[in-house]
């Protein structure tokens, strides 16, 4: 076969099919008519051999073949983005632009403390910042969408090199006044399975938090984000566990420190082992550890250790 009669155009038109379902909303996606985008499928499924598409009136079912055509298509088109990556790349950092997700219950809390420091550190860098739940942003980083993700370990994809940047606290937020939060208390362990509230299914932080108590009840109240947990906290609904960063004044709510060791969580910078800028992500964690956020009260990277065994007097970041 002729590989010529290929292009990398006609790739992203059967990915772009494939992950929304739709003729019409692929070519949408790749700026092309809907008809002109109909006609190089029929020609590649020619070319091929190989009928990758069902059509029916009401959806586009990917046949079985289809399957593992599509995703070889993946990896061709990811190893085409690192080709031009190393053709393109500049003197700066990254190729001057970078697209950074965090998991939702991080980014809003995390962002804000090291935005300033970034610009100052990165001053030609382009980022484009963005957040989600694990699945999604794994999914992302592995397809390409995104260059670089902050997740809560363990990271399980052999597709993806990662670095540990610091260990978050994990504290215990409760209605005032609530038994729960006296010192005669017994925790997050010690509250009714009915008590505890959880973020929806998707989130890591509903993982820490069924894992860190084995008579969880997975089908208990949840909530959507860690805001909204709070105003459910405070409505007297029950108690939830809170990242150390997202800890905030809020009206009818306390907070209650729980300090076993599986209450806390190691957050990660990400990106793909394929990546040509390895090293300028390694770079970059390496900046990461050094801001040291503030609402970590532990010595979790290098750096703090650092300071907390009398080598760098600076203080500690307190919640």
């Amino acid at each position: 076969m002729n590989l010529s009669s290929i292009s990398l155009r006609d790739l992203e038109y059967v990915v772009a099919i494939a992950e929304l379902g739709s003729f019409v909303k692929a070519a949408e996606r790749c700026h092309v008519a809907q008809p002109s985008l109909s006609v190089q499928i029929s020609k590649l499924e020619a070319r091929l051999g190989t009928v990758i598409f069902e059509r029916t009136t009401r959806r586009v079912i990917v046949t079985q073949k289809g399957r593992v055509l599509i995703e070889q298509m993946r990896k061709v088109l990811l190893e085409a983005q690192d080709l031009v990556v190393l053709a393109t790349r500049s003197k700066r950092p990254f190729g001057g632009s970078l697209r950074l997700s965090a998991i939702s219950t991080l980014g809003p809390y995390y962002f804000p403390q090291i935005l300033q420091g970034l610009r100052a550190n990165y001053a030609d860098l382009s980022l484009v910042l963005g957040e989600g739940k694990t699945g999604d942003l794994v999914s992302a980083l592995v397809g390409g969408g995104l260059d670089a993700v902050l997740i809560a370990a363990p990271v399980a994809d052999p597709a993806l090199a990662h670095v540990p940047l610091f260990r978050e606290p994990l504290v215990m937020a409760c209605p005032s006044g609530h038994a729960a939060a006296s010192k005669a208390a017994v925790g997050w362990k010690g509250l009714a399975s009915h008590e505890r509230l959880l973020l929806e299914e998707g989130h890591c932080l509903r993982d820490h938090a069924i894992a860190a108590c084995a008579d969880v009840d997975p089908s208990a109240r949840h909530a959507t984000s860690l805001e909204t947990l709070k105003y459910m906290v405070a409505a007297g609904e029950g108690c939830t566990l809170i990242p150390a960063l997202a800890v905030r004044p809020f009206n009818g709510l306390e907070y209650v420190p729980l300090h076993q060791a599986q209450y806390a969580r190691t957050i990660v910078l990400a990106w793909r082992l394929s990546d040509p800028r390895d090293d300028e992500f390694r770079a970059l964690a390496t900046y990461l550890q050094e801001l040291s956020p503030e609402g970590i009260d532990m010595a979790s990277t290098p750096q703090q250790r650092k300071r907390a065994s009398g080598g760098d007097k600076r203080p500690l970041k307190k919640i």
